[in-house]
C-alpha cells in the first residue's frame, strides 16, 4: 500500500464523521442541535485527515491487511482534532480556521446577531469550549464500536488516553512558555512542547493506535514510537517555519505565529543571538496582531541573520534522517511496509503547506 491508496479511504472517513453527527442530532434536544452544527461544520469544512489516515497506516504497517476495520477509530481521531482546534483557536485568539470563522467567533456572531446576550464574545468562547469537550464522546464511542477483538480495542483505547494526557501536558507548557520572555526559554523547552503536543498527537498516537487495533507486538510499537517522535518533532519545526511566514507564497500561510507571540525555536534562538536593537524590533511584533508587513519582514530578517532559520532547517533534516535511519534498521517493521512510512515522512517534513 502506498500513500495514494491510503488517501483513497478519505471519503469513507468523512462519511463516518458525518454519520456520527447525524446520530447525535437524532438524540440531542432540539435546542442543542444548532450548537452541534458548529462542530460539524468545522469538522467537515476542510482538513487533510492526516491523523485519521495515520491510524489506517498504523493498522496496515502492523498487519499488512486492509485497514477498513480501523476506519471508525480513524474518524474518531478527526473528532479529537476538532476538539483540539476549537480550544487552540480560543487560546490563540484566532479568527479563522479552514477558510471560515473559528467556532468561538461563529458562536459569538450567532448571539450578537440575535441579541441574546450582552457579552456575545464571552458567551461564544464558553460555548466553543463546551463544544470542544463534547467532541470526546464521539472519540470514545468509536473505540467501543470498532470491529476488532476486545483486547486490541482496550489496548488502543489506553493509548488514546495516554495521547490525550500528553497532548494536554504539551498545551499547558506551550501556554506557560508564551508568558515568558524569550530569554528565559531554552531550545529544550521548545522541543519538549513539540514532542508532547505535536509529535504525540499528530504522528505517534495515531500510528500506535492503528497498530494496536491490528494486534501489533510490543517491539513493533516501540519502533513506531521512536520513528514517530523524530518525524513528529520535525513536522512541528517545519510548521513553525511556515507559520512565521517563510515560503508564504508557496504555503499560503501568513505570519500568524509571530503576531500571536508563539515561542518557537525560530524566535527563541534568534532572541538569544540578537542585539538589543533587534530584540526591541522583535518585541514590537511578537504578540502584536496589528504588526505591519514591514515589521514582520524585519523580524524574519533577524531570524535569518542570526542563523536561527538555518538552525531550524538543520534540526528538521537531522530529525528526519534519524527517523528514517531507525526505520531502515528496524527488524520489527515489515520490509513491504517501509516505503509507506518513508512516504509519510516526506508528507510530514517536506511539505510547503
Amino acid at each position: 500500500m502506498d500513500f495514494a491508496e491510503l488517501s483513497g479511504y478519505r471519503p469513507r472517513i468523512e462519511a463516518a464523521v458525518r454519520a456520527h453527527y447525524r446520530a447525535s442530532f437524532r438524540t440531542a434536544p432540539s435546542s442543542v442541535r444548532r450548537f452541534l452544527r458548529l462542530g460539524e461544520d468545522l469538522s467537515l469544512r476542510g482538513g487533510k485527515r492526516f491523523r485519521a489516515l495515520l491510524v489506517l497506516a498504523g493498522f496496515h504497517i502492523a498487519s499488512g491487511r486492509d485497514p477498513s476495520p480501523a476506519i471508525e477509530v480513524a474518524a474518531g481521531l478527526e473528532h479529537f482534532q476538532t476538539w483540539m482546534l476549537i480550544h487552540d483557536d480560543i487560546i490563540d485568539h484566532s479568527t479563522e480556521r479552514r477558510g471560515g470563522p473559528t467556532v468561538h467567533r461563529e458562536a459569538s456572531a450567532m448571539f450578537g446577531r440575535k441579541g441574546e446576550n450582552e457579552n456575545p464574545s464571552d458567551l461564544g468562547e464558553g460555548i466553543a469550549i463546551t463544544l470542544g469537550d463534547a467532541e470526546e464522546p464521539f472519540v470514545v464511542e468509536t473505540f467501543l464500536r470498532t470491529r476488532v477483538p476486545l483486547p486490541a480495542r482496550l489496548a488502543a483505547l489506553h493509548e488514546y488516553a495516554e495521547m490525550t494526557r500528553r497532548t494536554a501536558y504539551g498545551q499547558l507548557l506551550d501556554i506557560r512558555n508564551g508568558t515568558l520572555d524569550p530569554s528565559r526559554l531554552r531550545e529544550s523547552d521548545v522541543l519538549q512542547v513539540h514532542e508532547l503536543k505535536s509529535a504525540v498527537y499528530t504522528v505517534v498516537g495515531p500510528l500506535k493506535i492503528g497498530a494496536l487495533l491490528a494486534g501489533a507486538p510490543v517491539a513493533r510499537l516501540a519502533d513506531l514510537d521512536r520513528i514517530g517522535r523524530d518525524l513528529g518533532i520535525a513536522f512541528q519545526l517545519r510548521d513553525d517555519v511556515l507559520g512565521a511566514g517563510f515560503d508564504a507564497g508557496a504555503s499560503g500561510k501568513s505570519s500568524n505565529d509571530l503576531m500571536e507571540g508563539k515561542r518557537t525555536l525560530l524566535v527563541v534562538r534568534a532572541w538569544a543571538r540578537a542585539g538589543t536593537a533587534d530584540r526591541e524590533r522583535m518585541s514590537t511584533v511578537l504578540g502584536n496582531p496589528r504588526a505591519t508587513p514591514d515589521q514582520l519582514e524585519r523580524v524574519r530578517s533577524i531570524i535569518r541573520s542570526t542563523g536561527s532559520l538555518d538552525h531550524s532547517e538543520r534540526a528538521i533534516a537531522r530529525l528526519a534522517r534519524r527517523g528514517l535511519s531507525r526505520l531502515a534498521n528496524s527488524r520489527t517493521i515489515r520490509g513491504s511496509a517501509k516505503p509507506l512510512v518513508r512516504e509519510i515522512a516526506g508528507k510530514l517534513v517536506e511539505r510547503c503547506a
